[in-house]
């Protein structure tokens, strides 16, 4: 039976992970792993990838950067959620402004710290992440099309770590790389529509409030036939196995997406679209090892 105090403290590691939304770094480190594994280091035995030290302190820096960067969006961003996300923003309120504050310099620090281990130029890198991050979260954010842009940018930076450390200049990084950035782009925009009450109400001026819902709907349906390109060219030009069944999926669920946008005018509807981006960026990176299933067998057999 838990104290009081331990109660305290097990409510304020709730309220704390749910600042730094842990599931989403989760799954970032996961994607990083398995895209070393599978995509950027796949000319390396597993065990070389799994226990590479320097690989390790980048992940775990961007992981914790990344953290850092929902604190602070979150210190920004408290009013309008208390609008867009009531039940979220009371859990994250257990945790006083002061504390949230803390955690990120803390965070950033050790990122830094990790970095450094590595060399130089990743301290660089992400002493720039970092204040992108932070100028993101206190200025750009509010202005439509920057701030889209520039949140889909930050969101696969952590991949761009990877690729410069493996430095492998395949044409399917890219190809895979601008498939994941449209869809977070198409991910960034229908959250603007799922919250034009909290955005319009602390004057955000995003691409719906500026320029209008159909406008946006135009601009996702743009969007969506353009992940479709480099969809196909995955599926045939590129090697990716198995992987394509996941390619063609994606592309059934963007067209009954297109058909649940036009249909779409409130808030509810707006986040069942959310969520189907939200599943298909989290079905690519479980389906990563499809590329090669045996890869991961012969690599582990190799390890015995």
């Amino acid at each position: 039976m838990l104290n009081r105090r331990q109660k305290h403290i097990l409510i304020k590691f709730f309220g704390m992970f749910s600042v730094v939304r842990g599931y989403n770094i989760l799954i970032v480190v996961i994607a990083q792993y398995l895209a070393s594994i599978y995509i950027l280091g796949n000319h390396l035995a597993l065990k070389e990838v799994v226990f590479d030290l320097n690989l390790f302190m980048l992940v775990m820096a961007s992981a914790m950067t990344i953290a850092g960067g929902y604190i602070i969006n979150n210190f920004y961003d408290s009013e309008k959620d208390l609008i867009n996300r009531p039940q979220k923003s009371m859990l994250d309120r257990l945790v006083s402004q002061n504390t949230k504050l803390s955690f990120y310099f803390v965070l950033n620090f050790l990122a830094v710290i990790l970095a450094s281990y590595v060399s130089f130029r990743a301290v660089v890198f992400f002493s720039v992440y970092i204040f992108g991050i932070w100028f993101y979260s206190h200025k750009l954010k509010k202005l439509p099309f920057i701030g889209n842009l520039t949140s889909a940018i930050l969101t696969i930076t952590p991949f761009f770590i990877i690729f410069i450390y493996y430095k492998n200049f395949e044409h399917v990084i890219f190809v895979h790389a601008m498939f994941l950035f449209l869809m977070i782009s198409m991910r960034e925009l229908t959250k603007d529509l799922e919250n034009i009450k909290g955005d319009l109400a602390q004057d955000y001026k995003t691409i719906p409030i500026v320029y209008g819902e159909t406008a946006s709907k135009i601009m996702l349906t743009i969007l969506g036939v353009l992940t479709v390109i480099p969809a196909y060219l995955l599926i045939n030009k590129f090697h990716v196995g198995k992987m394509s069944y996941f390619f063609y999926a994606s592309i059934l669920l963007l067209i009954v997406f297109q058909f649940l946008l036009w249909k779409s005018n409130s808030k509810l509807q707006y986040l069942i679209l959310h969520n189907i981006i939200k599943f298909i960026i989290l079905a690519g990176v479980f389906s990563i090892p499809l590329i090669d299933i045996s890869l991961v067998l012969n690599k582990i057999a190799l390890m015995r």
